[in-house]
């Protein structure tokens, strides 16, 4: 097929994920024509909310819901996102843990009643809770907050900086940890534990990976809390959306990339499945995971063995692959553990099926069986705070679970067993709140598999777009020589949630890598921060 030329680009983003979206906006507005494409038939990524499939009016957010500080996230207020149409509500009651005896252990967006639900459990937990909060706000504050939003350091001069003080060294001392290891050394509940790594960990690490042990006090002194889009996820996509036309770019949607343009050695396009070349005047910049940008869009004569090999070996998480049951309802689910703790009737995260430590044990055997694992479950009824997401008077409800992608070796296995699987987890869940045995209306269930599909740069289902194990953070994300959102073949830059730092609704990789592009075209903007070295350095 011959290829036609189109376009009068400065900028070709590859996709229109979230993070694809922010670096689009941010240099736009900084001057530059930019075009972000993608092969989906709504932008957003992550950032969905579908109806129903058989009862229209009933809205579910099929892929990212739990937000953590959204309104936080410097990219929210420098694209003035709240005029284009986001808002978010933060539930009080952030997290609550319901046990099988009917007890609560509960995470608050105030400091003092989370420290008071951990004492009902154990005094000694509760001010060891208080003691790590205190030490790491300001590590918090001073160095992850700041290292998150900025690109990545190398490893060598990252540790020279923070052994020179006194938090620097501190942080480096209790990353030395695992998360496991971190729970276990300091806190003495066996509940307290698990929660403390459920809230905290288990989505996004293993929790046996040493270098990962401040993620638990990190979390414990963050300000940072759970939060949800009014009208769903996909009403920041469309507010990102806004901003980027705003700024004067364009989106193409239900267009493919076949390759990236490489010519004398320099990225200079793409070209799409339909044969359409669309050049780049300035440079292109993919929101994929390394299989698909290094091994699928580039040519092989473009990419050396060695960098090659690195993303072939890009590893994706064994843990993070979610099945998912969505419900329609006449009523939220009423917990019997209300009766003893009524705050829960206004919980926004609910964690049921987690008891002991000794599960996470279990679950990690399961995944690596490729079998499925006794449910522990996590959700929510976002229509007990946002009413625009179900018919008056109705209810939405979802539950999470960890599940392997590969069922039995075969991820297909999943279009076999799942509306049985989605039963059991709803027999479940009506044991925790007996109500929804009359309450629910329809349900609709969605497995890893359906997830790749949808979102192919979630490969295996990896809602984080890549492990965090194997030295695959900071610097060296997604593998050594790309850490810094650029590529080894000049005016080509990576943008997505492979690169630091990682995964989640965060939109940091695009935001970063737009720090980076703007500098290495001398671009001055007002919003960027200092350098983080910089940062350490005047600690």
């Amino acid at each position: 097929m011959s290829s036609r030329l189109t376009g009068d680009h400065d900028v070709v983003v590859i996709g229109t994920g979230h993070n694809a979206l922010i670096l689009s906006a941010y240099l736009g507005r900084s001057g530059l024509r930019v075009l972000a494409v993608d092969r989906a038939a709504v932008a957003g990524g992550g950032l969905a909310t579908v109806q129903a499939p058989r009862d229209p009016g009933f809205l579910h957010n099929t892929h990212a819901f739990f937000q953590r500080a959204i309104t936080a996230m410097p990219w929210y207020t420098d694209l003035d996102l709240e005029r284009l149409g986001a808002r978010y509500i933060e539930p009080e009651l952030n997290v609550a843990l319901i046990t099988r005896d009917g007890r609560a252990l509960e995470w608050w967006t105030d400091i003092e009643k989370t420290i008071g639900s951990v004492a009902q459990f154990s005094r000694r937990d509760a001010d060891t809770l208080r003691r790590w909060h205190g030490e790491f706000v300001p590590i918090v504050h001073g160095i992850l907050g700041p290292e998150h939003r900025s690109p990545p350091l190398p490893p060598a001069e990252r540790r020279a900086l923070l052994e020179r003080t006194a938090p620097g060294r501190r942080l480096l001392d209790v990353s030395a940890l695992s998360p496991l290891e971190f729970v276990q050394r300091e806190f003495e509940h066996t509940t307290v534990q698990a929660g403390l790594l459920f809230f905290n960990g288990l989505r996004e690490v293993d929790l046996r990976e040493r270098g990962f042990g401040h993620h638990i006090a990190a979390l414990i002194a963050s300000p940072a809390k759970a939060q949800m889009s009014r009208g769903g996820s996909a009403a920041l996509a469309r507010a990102l959306v806004a901003a980027v036309r705003a700024a004067g770019g364009d989106i193409r949607l239900m267009t493919e990339p076949a390759r990236i343009v490489v010519e004398n050695g320099r990225a200079l396009g793409i070209e799409t499945r339909d044969g359409e070349l669309i050049r780049a005047r300035q440079l292109v910049a993919s929101s994929l995971n390394p299989h698909q940008t290094y091994l699928e869009l580039l040519d092989p004569s473009v990419v050396p063995g060695e960098i090659r090999q690195r993303a072939e070996r890009f590893r994706y998480n064994l843990l993070a692959p979610l099945f998912a049951l969505h419900l329609n309802l006449h009523e939220p689910p009423h917990y019997l553990a209300a009766a003893n703790h009524p705050e829960l009737a206004r919980a926004f995260m609910t964690i049921v099926g987690l008891d002991h430590l000794d599960q996470f044990f279990d679950i990690i055997r399961h995944h690596e069986a490729g079998t499925i694992p006794p449910t522990v479950m996590w959700g929510a009824c976002p229509t007990l705070f946002d009413d625009t997401q179900a018919p008056p008077g109705k209810h939405t409800a979802f539950m999470w679970e960890k599940v392997p992608y590969g069922l039995e070796g075969d991820a297909a296995n999943w279009d076999r067993v799942g509306e049985g699987h989605g039963r059991r987890i709803l027999d479940l869940w009506q044991r925790y709140a007996p109500n929804l045995r009359d309450a629910v209306i329809d349900t609709f269930v969605r497995s890893p598999l359906d997830v790749e599909r949808s979102l192919p740069n979630m490969r295996g289902g990896d809602l984080l777009v890549g492990a965090f194990t194997g030295g695959q953070v900071g610097y060296h994300r997604p593998f050594p020589g790309a850490g810094g959102y650029r590529t080894h073949v000049p005016n080509l830059y990576l943008c997505g949630s492979s690169s630091h730092p990682g995964g989640n609704i965060t939109g940091l990789p695009g935001y970063n890598a737009a720090q980076v592009i703007l500098r290495d075209l001398g671009i001055q903007a007002e919003w960027m921060p200092p350098p983080f070295a910089d940062r350490l350095a005047a600690l």
